[in-house]
């Protein structure tokens, strides 16, 4: 444990902007390993505001937290517009530690801003089974029923569909290969990723497909005719194959996406209040009963549970949209449900709440590859009360 002299230093020398980078290392290690939350309080009394440095539970000083994690990224010559990967490596490499920071920072604003009560005191992680974090695994549904573990299948040939052969390649991604001629028939597969799951699936028109966890897709083992069609529910990412005498259709709940060769993500969770489009390149035309809307990269079509209204948002954060897809959880005003829906789904647990929900707003990035426990830990550093039962339900106290 730091001495209270030391623990003031290095706040003073990050608030300042003038810690070294083996300082914000030593001032994240110092937190990672606080199991009580005592050196969060005392870090919060030595930079409370106001009148709040005297009392028991002083509030979080959000600017002090915000300088901290600004810091911690720059020290590591990363910006906004750097490249996705060169955050995720930053994540792994400060491990769960930058999460609990982001936690702090992002899951006190709320109460910083919006209310004058004290937070509660700490409540402790419990103690809990580890879960490991979710990985590659799918299930392959052939036209005749019968069905393929993708995750524990070898790779190589696993089937032949009509005149398409079905190939698991070395890097874990499933491809379809036309053999040539002319099929009697019209087969049709089904990828489905199971809660904890994710996979990436070629069609047979080399089109990309990237399942999120809790998701599957419909699909013909050849294109015919004059469009291609696709059925999805839950979340996926696709770059798809221009063929402008064979547009590309793909249909969940009461929406279709037409597109003739593009890069969108479409999120269709039955647990989520709308069905988001988001365009990354090219355009989409996005039809639900009887209203359409063409999109321009950057922006998101929100269509209504019923379909009966589109809503198109302007520069939408795609670095947000995309994260599950490049290995992070990324949160910007995201309040509790958001964050525990996402985490329910990688981590294959349940999410219950006991009375009202605690308000909170999160903003910050974690990696996917962090265990439960790792993630639970930084959010019980953000005045989150919870415990575990039966290994597998988290349940959120008031």
């Amino acid at each position: 444990m730091s001495t209270p002299e030391r623990l003031k230093y290095l706040s003073e020398q990050v608030k300042q902007l003038h810690a070294t980078q083996a300082e914000y290392k030593e001032l994240l290690q110092l937190i990672s390993d606080d199991e009580s939350g005592e050196i969060v309080r005392q870090l919060d009394a030595l930079h409370a505001i106001g009148p709040s440095a005297a009392t028991t539970d002083a509030e979080y000083n959000y600017s002090y937290w915000q300088s901290v994690l600004k810091e911690i990224l720059e020290s590591d010559k990363l910006t906004q517009q750097a490249p996705v990967k060169k955050r995720i490596h930053l994540l792994q490499r400060y491990w769960w530690a930058a999460a609990c920071i982001v936690f702090i920072i992002s899951g006190t604003y709320y109460y910083h801003l919006s209310t004058s009560t004290h937070l509660p005191a700490i409540v402790a992680t419990p103690s809990v089974m580890d879960i490991a974090p979710g990985g590659n695994r799918a299930m392959l549904t052939l036209s005749d029923g019968s069905r393929i573990p993708l995750d524990s299948a070898g790779n190589g040939v696993l089937a032949q569909q009509g005149n398409t052969r079905i190939t698991k390649l070395s890097n874990g991604q499933l491809a379809y290969d036309e053999l040539g001629g002319s099929a009697d028939k019209v087969l049709y597969n089904t990828m489905s990723t199971p809660l904890g799951g994710q996979y990436k699936l070629i069609l047979p028109d080399g089109t990309a497909v990237w399942l999120n966890a809790g998701s599957s897709i419909y699909y013909p083992t050849a294109f015919t005719g004059h469009e291609r069609m696709v059925t999805i529910t839950g979340e996926a990412y696709f770059e798809v194959v221009k063929n402008e005498k064979m547009p590309f259709l793909v249909k969940t709940g009461n929406t279709t996406i037409e597109v003739l060769g593009t890069h969108f993500n479409i999120n269709a969770y039955q647990d989520e209040a709308t069905t988001n489009t988001t365009l990354m390149e090219g355009a989409v035309k996005i039809i639900a009963q009887q209203q359409q809307q063409i999109l321009k990269p950057g922006q998101q079509a929100r269509v209504s549970t019923t379909g009966q209204s589109i809503q198109v948002l302007d520069h939408v954060d795609l670095l947000q949209v995309l994260a599950w897809k490049e290995g992070f959880f990324y949160f910007n005003d995201a309040d509790l449900p958001t964050v525990m829906r996402q985490l329910s789904r990688w981590y294959n647990v349940e999410v219950k709440y006991e009375g009202d929900i605690p308000q909170r707003i999160f903003t910050g990035e974690i990696g996917r590859n962090l265990t439960l426990s790792q993630v639970l830990k930084g959010l019980s550093k953000t005045r989150i009360r919870y415990r575990i039962e039966n290994g597998n339900r988290i349940v959120i106290q008031p």
